[in-house]
């Protein structure tokens, strides 16, 4: 659906094409993903907000269930396991991992800077574990934006901030899109394994058992890495290890509901 943003559905836009310019966008499905994200943040954010507030380690137990679960039906997805597709994983997992461990970079207002950090921070925002926030955080940048988009109508001072890196987001999610695309049509194999590898890196992240390391960036609190804990054999670790097996197996029942998928590659080898 993102690589279907571009000239074409602008032109049909000014045209007045506007019922052919919803069905180039795929207009359906964006305008059921944009209610689904609406009534979640009504409904689902502030039920997520107090469980995480009360009970955080089963909440991520859950989820963490849920995504490694997602993981294995990816997996299942690459059309064949071999010595590419294994070292494609073993990446995946090496970059999520690096970014994790990382330090934060310093603040840089650099034009050509801001630009390269919407770029990047809206290619993580695509791809599956990391999110743009953290990505803006390591670059340096995180406190530079937020405050920016906090004071916008002091013009002077937000614009030369969010313009570039306005202008780097929407070249980030168009073109990070489209190249993922192009890979996926061309190296379908090893690009499934890679983000197979990257979730995989990334469950670091909702790992139940760490404790956050926070720093404050314009008076917010934010999270800028994680010390990671054995849990202990008591009876909430095994709470935990129960919501863990539900949450994935909500995924696989699911999954299994949704039926197989369908094999594009051979009715690309057919042509």
């Amino acid at each position: 659906t993102l690589k279907s943003f571009g000239w074409g559905p602008i032109k049909q836009l000014t045209h007045g094409q506007f019922k052919k310019c919803f069905d180039s966008l795929n207009g359906s499905f964006v305008c059921a993903l944009g209610i689904g994200l609406v009534v979640s943040i009504i409904t689902v954010a502030k039920m997520l907000e107090r469980l995480l507030a009360n009970h955080e380690t089963l909440t991520m137990a859950f989820f963490f269930g849920l995504i490694l679960a997602s993981v294995f039906i990816v997996a299942k997805q690459v059309p064949k396991w071999n010595l590419t597709s294994g070292l494609s994983l073993l990446i995946g997992i090496a970059i999520a991992a690096a970014v994790l461990l990382l330090e934060p970079l310093q603040q840089n207002a650099n034009p050509g800077y801001l630009l390269l950090c919407g770029i990047v921070a809206m290619c993580s925002m695509i791809l599956p574990g990391i999110s743009g926030s953290f990505i803006l955080i390591l670059m340096g940048n995180y406190g530079l934006v937020i405050g920016a988009i906090g004071n916008i109508r002091d013009f002077k001072t937000a614009l030369p901030v969010l313009v570039p890196f306005g202008f780097g987001c929407a070249a980030g999610l168009l073109g990070f899109a489209r190249a993922l695309s192009y890979v996926l049509g061309k190296f379908k194999a090893a690009t499934l394994a890679g983000l197979s590898g990257f979730v995989i890196g990334s469950l670091a992240v909702i790992w139940p058992w760490k404790t956050e390391i926070t720093k404050q960036f314009e008076g917010k609190v934010k999270v800028t890495g994680y010390e990671w804990n054995y849990p202990a054999p008591d009876q909430a670790f095994f709470h935990a290890v129960l919501l863990m097996l539900a949450g994935a197996g909500l995924v696989l029942i699911l999954d299994r509901i949704a039926g197989p998928k369908p094999d594009t590659s051979k009715g690309k080898a057919n042509k």
